[in-house]
């Protein structure tokens, strides 16, 4: 069992080398997990491999961090075409019943083009610029507006409407295959937008 004058000398030590002399805060007790599609909420038939990046099967997923930021971007590449979506949803959402946006649990791009939400189209990609294999779809969201960026490119499309604490969802099915990329992004962020943080991660 350690005296208080070695717990205390062992306190100086992490203190100066956590924080310098003087310094104010907590010392991290671990590292804060990675952002990636949570295998504790998905579908019954959804499969998610390479570490919580890649989703196929049938039904929806959504990630494992909420969007508490005032500006979130996060990006889904299309592996293999097929019916997929991808947006925001709440903890609500029915995972097994796609396609998603059907009621006020989920605002999300469906692979037709069309952004959805509560069973309503709210905006919609110009014809020549639906994603295909090999695209990667860039989602802005700031808690009002949902945007679309395809490529780095927007598409001036926004959506709103969904209320409440939301996270990342993707949905797919007919063999539809999609990559999660929540940092090391493809294409950078629009200004004023960043990668998806956990709450402690917020100052």
């Amino acid at each position: 069992m350690a005296t208080a004058g070695a717990s205390g000398s062992l306190w100086c030590c992490l203190r100066w080398a956590c924080f310098g002399d003087g310094g104010a805060g907590h010392i991290p007790l671990k590292e804060m997990p990675a952002v990636q599609l949570d295998t504790q909420r998905m579908g019954t038939d959804v499969v998610v491999v390479k570490n919580g990046r890649r989703v196929c099967g049938t039904g929806g997923c959504l990630a494992n961090a909420p969007l508490h930021q005032n500006k979130s971007y996060f990006e889904f590449k299309i592996q293999s075409t097929g019916i997929w979506g991808i947006g925001v949803a709440t903890q609500k959402v029915n995972l097994n019943q796609i396609p998603f946006g059907r009621d006020v649990n989920s605002l999300v791009l469906r692979n037709d083009g069309a952004l959805y939400y509560d069973n309503e189209e709210k905006n919609r990609l110009p014809a020549n610029s639906l994603p295909q294999e090999g695209d990667v779809v860039g989602i802005t969201y700031d808690h009002v507006e949902l945007n679309v960026y395809l490529n780095g490119k927007n598409m001036h499309c926004p959506a709103s409407g969904i209320r409440g604490t939301v996270f990342p969802v993707v949905y797919v099915d007919d063999s539809a295959i999609l990559d999660c990329q929540f940092s090391e992004f493809y294409h950078a962020p629009p200004m004023g937008f960043e990668k998806i943080l956990f709450e402690q991660q917020i100052f």
